[in-house]
C-alpha cells in the first residue's frame, strides 16, 4: 500500500445532479448508527429496565432535536470545508477552543474505553475466554482498520456494519411485548424523581453526542479533499441546493435509524428485564444474559452480536472525532484520507486514544457504570459545545450567505434550552 496516500480516484454522487438516496447516505447515516454505540445500548437498556415503556416517549421528543443539531454540525463542514473545531480556533478565542476540545476528549476517552469493555464482555459470554484480551482485539483492529485501509473502502466498510442494528429490530420481535403499553408509554409523563431526571439526561446525551457534531462536520470538509467537484460552499455557491438537500436527507436517515433501534432496545428491556422483576443492570453480560430466559437463547446471541457490531463502528468514529478536533485546534494534515505518514500525529491521536480506552479496561472500573455516567457526562458536555455551533451557523462571517435558515435556528435553540434545564434539573435533584 502506498503509505502517503489512502484516497481513490472514484467518487460518489456528484452533488450538481439531483441526490439520490443510496448515493447520498455516508456521515450523517454513520453518525446515526454510531449514535447508538454499547454506551447508547447499556443507557436504553438501564431505562427500560428499570422505568419499563414509561421513557418511550422521550424518543420521540429526541428524534427531531438529533434531527437539527446534526444538520447544523454537517452544514458548518459542507460550507466552510473546516470541521467544528477548526472553525472555533478561526472565530473564537483560544480558552473556548481548549475547553471544547479539552472536554470531547474526557468525554470520548471514557465512552471509548466502556465501549471496548462491553464488547470484550459480549464476546467473552458468546464464546467464552478472556474478556480482557478479546478488548485489547477489538481495539487494535480498529486502529488497524483505520490507519491502513483506503479512505473510500473504510467508509463502505462503516456504512455496511450499520446493518448490525438491524439485530435490535430482531429482538423486539422476538420478544412478548404488550404494544398496549408501549402505546401509553409515548405519552409524557413528568416527575422530579433523581433517578428518572438523570436517566433523562443519560438518555440525551447518549442520542445528542458531542463526538458526532465534530465527526460529522469533518467528515464533510473530509469529502471535499477526495472529491475534486465538491468545493466550500462560500466558493461555490451554486452547489449550495444539492448539497443542503444531500445533507438533509442522509440527517433525517440517519438519525431516524438511531432513533427507531434506541426505542426498539428499550422497548425490549421493558418487556423483558423489567417485566421479570431485573430493574438494574451492573454487566453488560446481564443485561443480554437477562434475555434469555424471556426471550430465549437466539435474543440474547442477537443481542450481543449486535453489541459487537455496533461497537465495531462506535470505536473507530469516537477515536476519530477527538483525533480531528485535536488535529483542527492544532493545525495539523487531518483525515482519514491522507497516509500515516502524511498525518503522523492524527493518527498517533487516534491510537494513542484507544490505547487509553484499551487501558482503563485494566484498571477494574465496572463498563456498565462507565457507559452509563458518559452518557450523563455527554449530556453535560454537550450544552457548550451546542450553543457556540448554533451560533457559528447563524454568523455570516462564517457561512457567508448560507446561513441556517429560522426554522434550523429555532428548534437548535429549542434543543439546548431542553438540555440545559436537563442538566440543571438533574443538578437540583442530586443535590436534595
Amino acid at each position: 500500500m502506498n503509505f502517503q496516500s489512502k484516497t481513490s480516484s472514484s467518487s460518489s454522487v456528484v452533488e450538481t445532479s439531483k441526490p439520490r438516496l443510496l448515493g447520498v447516505l455516508g456521515p450523517g447515516l454513520i453518525s446515526g448508527a454510531s449514535d447508538d454505540d454499547p454506551t447508547a445500548i447499556a443507557t436504553y437498556s438501564q431505562a427500560g429496565a428499570k422505568f419499563g415503556y414509561g421513557l418511550c416517549w422521550l424518543m420521540l421528543l429526541v428524534f427531531p432535536l438529533m434531527v437539527v443539531v446534526q444538520q447544523v454540525s454537517a452544514r458548518i463542514g459542507r460550507t466552510t470545508g473546516n470541521g467544528l473545531a477548526g472553525n472555533i480556533r478561526r472565530h473564537y478565542p483560544p480558552w473556548l477552543l481548549n475547553s471544547a476540545v479539552g472536554l470531547l476528549l474526557i468525554a470520548n476517552t471514557i465512552q471509548l474505553s466502556a465501549d471496548l469493555g462491553i464488547m470484550g464482555d459480549a464476546l467473552a459470554m458468546l464464546i467464552g475466554g478472556p474478556r480482557l484480551l478479546y478488548v485489547v482485539l477489538f481495539g487494535v483492529l480498529c486502529v488497524g482498520l483505520q490507519v491502513f485501509m483506503r479512505y473510500t473502502r473504510y467508509v463502505s466498510i462503516l456504512k455496511w456494519t450499520t446493518l448490525s442494528l438491524l439485530a435490535y429490530v430482531a429482538t423486539v420481535l422476538l420478544a412478548d411485548v404488550s404494544w398496549a403499553d408501549v402505546a401509553a408509554g409515548m405519552i409524557p409523563a413528568f416527575s422530579l424523581d433523581s433517578d428518572r431526571i438523570t436517566m433523562i439526561v443519560a438518555i440525551f446525551g447518549a442520542a445528542i453526542s458531542p463526538f458526532l457534531f465534530f465527526w460529522q462536520s469533518s467528515q464533510e470538509a473530509e469529502d471535499q479533499r477526495i472529491k475534486p467537484e465538491r468545493e466550500p460552499l462560500i466558493h461555490a455557491p451554486h452547489q449550495a441546493p444539492h448539497a443542503i438537500e444531500r445533507i438533509r436527507l442522509d440527517t433525517y436517515v440517519g438519525m431516524a435509524v438511531a432513533t427507531f433501534v434506541g426505542l426498539s432496545i428499550m422497548i425490549t428491556a421493558a418487556a423483558t428485564l423489567n417485566a421479570g422483576g431485573i430493574t438494574e443492570i451492573r454487566t453488560s453480560a446481564e443485561a443480554a444474559e437477562a434475555l434469555r430466559p424471556a426471550a430465549g437463547p437466539l435474543a440474547m446471541a442477537v443481542f450481543s452480536l449486535g453489541i459487537i457490531g455496533t461497537g465495531l463502528l462506535a470505536v473507530p468514529v469516537l477515536a476519530g472525532s477527538a483525533a480531528y478536533a485535536i488535529g483542527e485546534a492544532r493545525r495539523w494534515p487531518v483525515g482519514l484520507s491522507r497516509g500515516p505518514l502524511e498525518a503522523k500525529a492524527f493518527y498517533g491521536t487516534v491510537s494513542l486514544a484507544t490505547l487509553i480506552g484499551i487501558g482503563i479496561n485494566f484498571s477494574g472500573i465496572d463498563p456498565m457504570q462507565a457507559l452509563f455516567w458518559s452518557a450523563v457526562i455527554n449530556g453535560v458536555v454537550a450544552v457548550p459545545v451546542m450553543a457556540v455551533m448554533m451560533l457559528m451557523a447563524s454568523k455570516s462571517e462564517v457561512m457567508g450567505e448560507h446561513t441556517i435558515p429560522a426554522s434550523l435556528r429555532i428548534v437548535g435553540w429549542i434543543a439546548v434550552a431542553i438540555m440545559v434545564l436537563g442538566v440543571i434539573a438533574m443538578a437540583a435533584t442530586s443535590l436534595s
